[in-house]
């Protein structure tokens, strides 16, 4: 993890697709926000190991809803599919920048390791029926 940065800007975009993140080291960061979601620290996304960090799929067309202070450590984003638990510190935020690309191609192979999509999965008829999967590409069943 940097060092503790301090954020000199944080904006959401119009479209609600990016935050934008400027540090005070001079460093700015357009974070997407499937990206911000599926890096999630909840515990939720996290585990409370890192055997039991869950990887997410279905999460390209995800969108910020709100951008929430807490305190003057972090913020916490909801996003569009109702999560809303994961607490973004400002060390974090700028790891995430800063980190991007190995990170999302990271991303990219562990979905691809566990047969996911970026893209929201469609439940076959049978599947529904049976209840074989929750339908949101989290990999969970």
């Amino acid at each position: 993890m940097s060092d503790e940065r301090w954020p000199t800007e944080i904006r959401l975009s119009a479209d609600k697709r990016d935050l934008h993140v400027a540090f005070d080291d001079g460093s700015r960061f357009a974070l997407p926000a499937e990206y911000l979601r599926v890096s999630s620290p909840s515990a939720e996304v996290q585990g409370h190991s890192p055997a039991e960090r869950k990887v997410i799929g279905g999460k390209r067309e995800v969108m910020i809803l709100a951008v929430e202070p807490i305190g003057n450590y972090a913020v916490k984003l909801r996003f569009d599919d109702m999560h809303d638990t994961g607490i973004y510190g400002w060390g974090y935020l700028h790891d995430l920048g800063r980190e991007h690309d190995a990170r999302w191609a990271t991303y990219l192979f562990e979905l691809d390791a566990r047969g996911l999509t970026r893209d929201t999965a469609r439940v076959p008829a049978k599947a529904a029926a049976t209840g074989d999967s929750c339908g949101s590409g989290c990999g969970c069943h």
